[in-house]
């Protein structure tokens, strides 16, 4: 076969990946990930190995493969992407957020950082791997799932619940979010993500006296659903410290040689540089309101209305926080749940997260690696239900000027080439050696 290294192709694949528009609007609605299912499957089977592709719903698709390690009593690892993206509306972005154009360096497009940057790291290596006839130490189980952007319903859920067999003898996780380099204190470090918040999607559905708009309505449902929206968008949440966030700050203080002050954080987030809005959230729960709706005529009181609110909670707080929710919602406002989903956490330790430093410090030797939260939530969350542990790690080493976090799910989204070429090298090392 064609002798080519994972950095010599990873940059074709991303681009490949990104004008193939997966666009998932959250309501089964869309072009669906069939195609780029299909594309990702191509790769898989061109260096010989089999491809697994099933559908949850029409167009719907996943992709799942296993290469054979040297020791299949070893854990598996699940190694695994997600082929949807969010929505990109062309009026606001400076390209054709699927045109997949390379200027200044980077790859333009929507999921050039969610992600199929690190799907293209992924296939890449796979494809080295598997054209070297280099085997793992141990089974690797290759997945690209659907319907992520939208809780994984479609996807990685769905794939637990109806094709568990797929990821037998599975027991670590890697995929998105985590192992990118940040400037700390002049200093460049990487955040391994080892923990993640909990996901509770809610619909507060307000109810009270339907009437005509010109009259006296001391039961008025907008009215009330307006109370319950301001209580707990204004909520303020306490600063909480998990066992990652705290090991991170110490981290960060370390560096920076400025001091951890539990009372006030800001100090430590303030040499974060645009990381800290990613790292701040995690340090508390948080409560958004995303949308209201209700009534449907000017001069008509509704008898119900409706809004919906993104709750992201701390490991080992969620039922402690929905309870809160509730208590701020108040009377005549039912709570009733959209999508729920766990919170994780993992110890900054271990025989992969070993692994993952030094191959991260074999290309760059000498950098500070440090654990992290994710304020969002990945499909570690479906993988979790099997008993598998996950980490984020999708290797970038990136130039401190660009706003790489402010960028998922962001106007203009891009990754450098050279990050792409970095991370192939560093997940062709973890994978060949772990």
């Amino acid at each position: 076969m064609e002798s080519l290294r994972p950095e010599d192709e990873v940059v074709r694949i991303c681009q490949d990946l990104i004008r193939i528009d997966t666009t998932n609007f959250g309501d089964n609605e869309g072009p669906g990930e069939r195609k780029a299912a299909e594309y990702t499957a191509a790769l898989i089977e061109d260096v010989g190995l089999e491809a697994t592709l099933f559908e949850s719903a029409p167009g719907r698709a996943n992709v799942v493969a296993r290469m054979e390690g040297e020791d299949s009593s070893l854990g598996a690892l699940v190694v695994h992407g997600h082929l949807d993206v969010v929505p990109a509306l062309k009026h606001e972005w400076s390209v054709d957020p699927f045109g997949a154009e390379e200027k200044d360096g980077l790859i333009w497009g929507r999921g050039a950082v969610d992600m199929k940057d690190m799907d293209a790291m992924i296939l890449s290596v796979l494809r080295g791997m598997a054209r070297e006839g280099r085997k793992p130490k141990r089974d690797i189980i290759f997945a690209m799932f659907a319907d992520e952007e939208a809780g994984g319903t479609y996807g990685a859920s769905w794939a637990v619940d109806n094709r568990p067999e797929l990821f037998a003898g599975a027991t670590e996780s890697i995929s998105e979010v985590g192992g990118f380099s940040a400037e700390i204190g002049g200093k460049r470090a990487y955040l391994l993500q080892t923990a993640e918040k909990g996901i509770a999607w809610l619909r507060l559905t307000a109810h009270g006296r339907a009437g005509h708009g010109s009259q006296i309505n001391t039961d008025n449902a907008v009215t009330r659903l307006a109370r319950a929206v301001t209580r707990i968008g204004e909520y303020q949440w306490p600063i909480e410290y998990t066992a990652t966030t705290r090991q991170f700050l110490e981290g960060v203080s370390e560096l920076t040689g400025v001091e951890f002050d539990e009372s006030n954080p800001q100090t430590l987030l303030d040499q974060l540089g645009t990381v800290a809005r990613f790292v701040g959230a995690t340090l508390q729960n948080t409560s958004n309101p995303t949308f209201v709706k209700g009534g449907y005529k000017a001069n008509v009181i509704p008898a119900e209305a409706e809004a919906y609110v993104d709750v992201r909670t701390l490991p080992g707080q969620h039922e402690q926080v929905l309870e809160i929710i509730r208590d701020l919602a108040g009377a005549g406002v039912d709570v009733s749940t959209i999508h729920n989903d766990v919170s994780l956490e993992t110890p900054f330790s271990g025989n992969l997260v070993d692994s993952m430093i030094d191959a991260l410090h074999a290309e760059d030797p000498g950098a500070a690696v440090l654990p992290y939260t994710l304020s969002g939530g990945t499909d570690n969350k479906s993988l979790s239900r099997l008993g598998i542990t996950g980490y984020g790690f999708a290797p970038l080493q990136l130039p401190p000027e660009l706003d790489f976090t402010g960028m998922f799910h962001g106007v203009d989204e891009r990754v450098p080439t050279e990050s792409l070429k970095f991370g192939a090298r560093v997940l062709d090392r973890l994978l060949s050696s772990y």
